[in-house]
């Protein structure tokens, strides 16, 4: 070999298995990360969840702990890679290698593995986003609305993480070079990164600190809200979890270099415990990175048990089979049509009422948003006209629930679900008033009422009802319908066919959003000259005009302000109506668990090669296949198991916490809680998952170390 170039060839070819590791971690983190994003980031998904909204806030919070799992796995990565490759840029340097000629070939290798392995990643990431979205379409629900639209622009995201990725290679090979001291650089690779010693009150006080940072992280954003009247920006927020993730990296640390049995097996577990020890720094990274990713992955994966089981409690609980409500001045159907329709699908209608309601405006608090120098503040004032709600006559109540209200002239009741959780209504008002003659009535709230199928509704005495909707349009009034029928599973083609009966005649004046007030829009066009929730305008506030083709899709039955309620329709399809949230969530799941499962094996194999040597001399000097598996297994079950356990526990403690707090009162409701049991069989199946690769992995670092199992002898 007469070039440098050939001699470094060759040592490449005698160490495949650290550039396929590097390799192979580049490419999956690139490959998570385009795959995710091309998914946040496309039409199908953002159409469905609006701008500003919860499940955006929680897609891109789990994209965010993705992104830093995946920078956080890749420069590790790269650091063991030159850590490796220290011992043969020493021997070079001290035969007389020029540093700049180590570092061309050194940045040779980088640059086609960063670029290469980026670029595959890239490029496999759509296809890889795009396979398993058709794979959910197949097994849960397919329709036109799940068709996946790429956005072009997402690969951006993309190419800033591939471009973080080549600039970190880069900049650890450089510095790696860079070391004056050629001694130093050959013994690179044998040095470990242990921990100093860790007081035994890390455990508790990190347990702690985990909550503590939960509760401040949670709360304080709402009390910011709520009593300083501000929105606080999301670094503020974040800056009151960072005590939650110092208290897991002490709960980590306490775990790797002391575990939680005391003294009792320090003897037992020595050699495991050791060399965890000494290799401290690189677990405790991996076991930090693997914990957030496993929150994150729970975080997707609890989304639809607590979606659906508190969505089919919802409907079997309802009062009523069939409720729709329809405008005065549209042709809907009603009791002779409806019973006729009945009779033509053999279905048998027990019970039919439908009563009128007026719209009403009703007083209450305007909040003001405004641009300050630390952010956006609110103010409220109180209006005596700040929206409107719709109205029945406490005759008409009992018409439609069998409960009679006993109300004086000026009493009203608001309507509340059976369970007693407000959702954002507010049933105490002050004053009521015909928006059209101005007449107003001083309003006296009294305790409210419990229905789930008039959620929303309020309740006047019979005399005020006629007076204050005297003379008021068509416009503003309407009929609310309430029937029950016979056998209520089996009549899914009868609702089918009310729904699509409703719909085709329903105009294009009420093709309105659930939120569209005449009294606000009053307001807005007022103040500002336009009403984001009109129909010319909502697409440019983020919102998918309502569209009576599309009456199947989940914008449409979510968002229409006039959408029935049917209990058979409802539960049979839910999955369609949901179909983008529960694919998107199961998704992000997936996607997340993959990187966990990939960086616990990676890990696990590197302490395979990093600890051949040990084992080795474990053999010759007497240790048994057996006390060497028991070793090898307590090294890998804690880089599966305590992620497993802190990361479950602690997504589980947060949305216990959300739930909590989230109900008015306080607590959590029954159909919550199911929902919360409903997410522990999630758990128990991940958790079965998890540990088919805890054994995988096991085996194959075995294998790797020539560790098998002991076999008794013929004979034995």
């Amino acid at each position: 070999m007469r070039h440098f170039s050939e001699i470094y060839a060759r040592m490449r070819r005698k160490n495949q298995k650290q550039y396929v590791l590097l390799v192979g971690c580049c490419f999956f983190s690139v490959l998570l990360i385009t795959a995710y994003v091309c998914m946040m980031r496309a039409p199908t998904v953002l159409n469905v969840l609006p701008e500003g909204g919860d499940s955006r806030k929680q897609v891109m919070m789990i994209f965010t702990l993705a992104v830093l799992g995946c920078a956080v796995f890749t420069t590790y990565a790269s650091g063991l890679f030159l850590r490796q490759k220290s011992r043969e840029t020493g021997v070079f340097l001290a035969l007389g290698a020029s540093r700049a000629q180590v570092r061309r070939e050194l940045y040779r290798e980088l640059g086609v593995i960063s670029l290469g392995s980026c670029a595959a990643g890239a490029v496999l990431g759509g296809p890889l986003a795009w396979i398993l979205w058709q794979f959910f379409r197949l097994c849960v629900v397919d329709t036109e609305e799940m068709r996946l639209v790429f956005d072009p622009h997402a690969y951006l995201w993309s190419l800033a993480f591939s471009a973080f990725v080549i600039v970190m290679m880069f900049f650890l090979g450089s510095r790696s070079v860079k070391r004056t001291n050629i001694m130093d650089i050959v013994q690179e690779s044998h040095k470990s990164e242990s921990i100093r010693d860790v007081p035994r009150w890390y455990g508790p006080v990190g347990i702690v600190l985990l909550a503590l940072g939960i509760l401040m992280g949670y709360l304080v954003p709402a009390f910011f809200v709520s009593s300083l009247h501000w929105y606080a920006p999301g670094w503020v927020d974040a800056v009151f979890y960072l005590p939650a993730l110092a208290g897991l990296y002490m709960i980590l640390l306490h775990t790797v270099v002391n575990g939680w049995n005391g003294k009792k097996k320090l003897y037992k577990d020595l050699i495991a415990t050791s060399q965890m020890r000494f290799q401290g720094r690189q677990t405790v990274r991996n076991m930090l990175v693997m914990t957030l990713l496993i929150a994150g992955a729970y975080f997707g994966s609890f989304y639809t048990p607590m979606l659906g089981t508190g969505s089919m409690i919802g409907y079997d609980i309802r009062p009523v089979d069939y409720v729709y409500n329809f405008r005065a001045d549209q042709d809907i159907p009603l009791e002779d049509e409806v019973r006729a329709l009945a009779e033509e699908h053999g279905v048998t209608v027990t019970d039919f009422a439908a009563v009128p309601m007026i719209r009403l405006a009703v007083d209450g608090w305007n909040y003001i948003e405004e641009e300050g120098p630390m952010g956006v503040t609110w103010r409220k004032e109180y209006e005596e006209v700040v929206s409107s709600d719709l109205f029945l006559s406490a005759s008409g109540y009992e018409a439609l629930t069998g409960v009679r209200v006993d109300l004086a002239p000026g009493e009203i009741c608001g309507v509340i679900d059976v369970e007693g959780s407000k959702l954002g209504f507010d049933p105490e008002k002050n004053l009521v008033t015909n928006y059209l003659t101005g007449e107003q009535m001083p309003a006296v709230s009294l305790e409210p009422l419990r229905y789930d199928s008039l959620f929303g509704r309020y309740v006047l005495n019979d005399a005020d009802f006629a007076r204050l909707g005297e003379d008021l349009p068509d416009q503003w009034r309407e009929t609310q319908v309430c029937f029950n029928v016979e056998n209520c599973e089996e009549t899914y083609e009868f609702a089918k066919a009310l729904f699509n009966e409703i719909v085709d005649r329903s105009t294009q004046d009420v093709a309105q959003f659930s939120g569209w007030d005449p009294v606000v829009r009053d307001r807005y066009i007022a103040e500002q000259g336009v009403y984001f929730l009109d129909p010319e305008s909502c697409a440019e506030a983020g919102f998918i005009p309502i569209d009576y083709d599309q009456r199947d899709s989940s914008a449409f039955r979510l968002d229409w302000q006039y959408m029935p309620e049917f209990r058979v329709l409802d539960k049979v399809d839910f999955v369609r109506t949901m179909a983008v949230f529960l694919i998107l969530f199961i998704f992000i799941a997936v996607v997340c668990f993959a990187a966990v499962f990939v960086i616990a094996y990676t890990r696990c194999m590197t302490i395979a090669l990093t600890n051949a040597k040990v084992y080795d001399d474990l053999r010759h000097l007497g240790a048994s296949n057996a006390y060497l598996r028991r070793s090898v297994r307590g090294q890998v079950k804690r880089v599966f198991l305590v992620p497993a356990l802190v990361g479950t526990g602690l997504i589980y403690a947060f949305y216990v916490i959300i739930l909590y707090f989230n109900g008015r009162p306080l607590g959590i409701t029954p159909s919550e809680a199911a929902g919360l049991l409903a997410a522990l069989g999630v758990v128990a199946a991940v958790s079965v998952l998890m540990y088919a690769v805890y054994r995988l992995t096991l085996r194959q670092v075995c294998v790797l170390l020539s560790i098998h199992r002991n076999r008794p002898t013929k004979g034995a």
